[in-house]
């Protein structure tokens, strides 16, 4: 259990950090802390209220005045927590039913939200722990600075809320959703993939030889977390091999395998449980190692513009460029490793990861379909290809996926074969009946290599096809093409 502390520890500390309870509680605590010893400084140095001057509080010998200011400061500070939280849940209601049920997580993780009912909540907590200083028995008291300061904190208070109201107004609009989901996504991505992407470097799949022992899931949920180094750890100091059957963000039903480890007769019971203790399952997904979460996001508000109930084509064209945007980062990192040896050449733990074709699915894939019909949806996604085409030209060979015969290379390349498989006769196919389609694609200059060159003759065929039909090869052939 000891050795589970760490992963149990990242996982409440995400969930609590994505919550309104860690931060507002903090800053309540630490305001009320901060009346209470202010207070009792004060009892101990009067002559600390000689530092405030006297025209903000003249009625410093009596007590009554204190405990009055005080207390209309916490009963209207309550007030307006309780009006804070009803826009709050309003916001929120609004926001899942409006776009989609999964962006509350991005809500709740807004540090402005979470800042302001710590502010309330700790100006509550300030005056009332204030409040028992002054007094009118045995001897009269009156903490003339602590007072003040709770004077200070509601005017505070008062601007907070009117920053609020122009924040929430912010929030519930759709660009500023889709860019909050998108930019929490780019940091998933920085965090677990933070090397430049190397195309000739590519790490070949090792297969298990040996009989492997399944261990099956107790619990079941989705894959949250995955602790790669501790199982690393483990594989290495029991001399054993483990493949993990099920990538992070893919849903594991109770007693279904999880793992697959190598020599039986090295296992046990404690054993078994630390290595399932290297994984957090949980009842929804989240963007600890999960980049494909903050895609299907964006791609669920995109989903829902376009339907024929709110025929928003505009939200959809701003989701496919937030797409293009969380693609492009993602295309320039190199990708978490499939293998992990220790020591060297000796294979101790396979895990699968989204590849290239999983994540332009997931992106594109029912926008296409959905968007069949709707030609600014189907210009706009025309247009992605131009945007990583501008920004590949403008990294260089170093930018992401402009190495040479790179990750869009072979998306072309997997792409031209499947397309002759498709055709008759190992002709080209088609693409679409749009005149869009029928215009010969403009190719992007670049350092001409076998798979350019077929690529680019492809897709000019394709392009000059007098008639044409959609299907999902002929559509990632043409998302890829068009950028090399």
């Amino acid at each position: 259990m000891h050795r589970r502390f760490p992963l149990l520890l990242r996982a409440i500390a995400y969930g609590l950090r994505g919550g309104f309870l860690v931060r507002p509680f903090v800053i309540a605590v630490a305001l009320g802390a901060a009346g209470a010893l202010l207070s009792s400084a004060e009892e101990r140095v009067p002559t600390l209220g000689a530092w405030v001057p006297f025209v903000l509080f003249p009625s410093r010998q009596d007590p009554q005045v204190a405990q009055v200011i005080l207390s209309v400061i916490a009963t209207s500070i309550m007030t307006v927590v309780s009006i804070v939280f009803a826009i709050l849940l309003m916001t929120l209601t609004l926001a899942s039913t409006q776009f989609s049920p999964r962006i509350l997580i991005s809500f709740v993780r807004d540090k402005n939200m979470q800042w302001t009912l710590g502010v309330f909540l700790g100006t509550f907590c300030y005056c009332m722990a204030a409040m028992p200083a002054a007094r009118s028995l045995p001897t009269p008291f009156v903490p003339v600075v602590t007072v003040s300061g709770a004077m200070l904190l509601a005017l505070v208070a008062v601007g907070w809320l009117v920053f609020f109201i122009h924040h929430i107004s912010q929030s519930i609009s759709v660009n500023n959703i889709v860019d909050r989901i998108a930019r929490e996504t780019e940091e998933v991505i920085d965090e677990l993939m933070p090397e430049q992407r190397r195309f000739e470097s590519m790490a070949r799949p090792v297969e298990m030889n040996e009989a492997a022992t399944p261990i099956p899931s107790q619990q079941s949920g989705y894959i949250r977390f995955i602790d790669i180094h501790r199982l690393l750890d483990l594989a290495k100091a029991w001399r054993i091999r483990v493949r993990v059957e099920r990538r992070v963000g893919q849903f594991i039903p109770a007693g279904v395998p999880l793992i697959m480890v190598s020599r039986e007769d090295r296992l046990d019971p404690l054993r078994i449980t630390e290595l399932l203790g290297a994984f957090d399952i949980g009842p929804t997904r989240t963007l600890q190692q999960d980049v494909e979460f903050g895609v299907i996001m964006i791609v669920d508000i995109a989903l829902r513009a376009i339907s024929p109930a709110v025929n928003d084509p505009s939200t959809a064209i701003s989701c496919i460029d937030q797409l293009s945007r969380v693609l492009i980062r993602w295309l320039g990192r190199a990708p978490p490793e499939p293998v992990l040896y220790d020591p060297p050449h000796v294979a101790r733990v396979l895990v699968p990861w989204i590849g290239i074709d999983g994540m332009f699915d997931t992106a594109f894939e029912q926008i296409r379909h959905y968007a069949a019909t709707d030609l600014a949806v189907s210009l706009r996604l025309h247009g992605h290809r131009a945007d990583r085409a501008a920004q590949r030209h403008k990294g260089g060979a170093a930018g992401p996926g402009a190495t040479r015969g790179g990750g869009l290379g072979r998306i072309a390349g997997r792409g031209v074969n499947s397309a002759a498989a498709a055709t008759p006769g190992g002709g080209g196919g088609n693409l679409t009946g749009s005149r869009l389609y029928q215009q010969p694609v403009r190719l992007a200059s670049t350092r001409a290599s076998p798979v350019h060159v077929i690529a680019r003759s492809v897709a000019t065929k394709l392009c000059t096809q007098p008639r044409v039909t959609r299907d999902r090869t002929d559509f990632h052939l043409r998302l890829a093409l068009c950028n090399l």
